[in-house]
C-alpha cells in the first residue's frame, strides 16, 4: 500500500484568472489591524463580606428546635418599610454585639399566600441578603427558623458568636 504514496508538489499551484479578474486592480490591500488598546489599571478587590457560616453544634441545633432557649432581644419588625426595617437590624445586631448577648428573636411575620412576587413580604424576602452584606456578618454565627412559641416561620433567630 505504501507504492500508491506519493510525496506532495511544493511547486505553487496556478490560480485561476477568474480570481485576478474579480478584483479590483486600484485597490490597495487591507492595512494592518490596529493594536489593543492597554488593559485598564487594576483596581483592587472589592472587601470581601463574610458569608453566615452555620457553625452551631448538634447541641444548639437540638435546644432551638425544642424552644429550649430565650431569645435575649427581641426584634418586630411589623409596621416597618423596608429602610426602616435594615435600620432597625442594624441598630439591633450592633447594641447586642456591644452588650454581648447571643439570641437575637428577628419577627418578620409570616410568609404571604400567592404567587411567588408576593409569596412572601418584602422585608422577609430580603433580611437573609442583608444580614449577609451587613457590616455585623461576621459576627453571626448562624440564621435559624424559630420555634412556633417564638412566631415560627414568621420569625428568625439569629445566634451571635462570642
Amino acid at each position: 500500500m505504501t507504492a500508491s504514496i506519493r510525496p506532495l508538489s511544493r511547486d505553487q499551484i496556478e490560480t485561476e484568472s477568474v480570481e485576478s479578474e474579480s478584483a479590483p486592480a486600484d485597490k490597495p490591500f487591507a492595512s494592518k489591524p490596529k493594536p489593543a488598546p492597554p488593559p485598564p489599571p487594576r483596581r483592587p478587590p472589592p472587601p470581601r463580606r463574610h458569608a453566615i457560616a452555620n457553625t452551631l453544634d448538634g447541641g444548639w441545633d437540638r435546644r432551638l428546635k425544642s424552644g429550649a432557649v430565650e431569645p435575649d432581644r427581641i426584634l418586630d419588625l411589623h409596621g416597618h418599610n423596608l429602610d426602616q426595617a435594615w435600620e432597625a437590624i442594624d441598630r439591633a445586631l450592633e447594641t447586642a454585639i456591644a452588650r454581648g448577648e447571643r439570641i437575637v428573636l428577628l419577627i418578620t411575620g409570616h410568609a404571604r399566600k400567592g404567587d411567588p412576587p408576593v409569596e412572601r413580604g418584602r422585608i422577609r424576602a430580603a433580611v437573609n441578603d442583608w444580614l449577609t452584606i451587613s457590616r455585623h456578618s461576621s459576627r453571626i454565627a448562624a440564621v435559624r427558623q424559630a420555634h412556633r412559641r417564638h412566631g415560627g416561620g414568621g420569625s428568625l433567630y439569629l445566634i451571635l458568636r462570642r
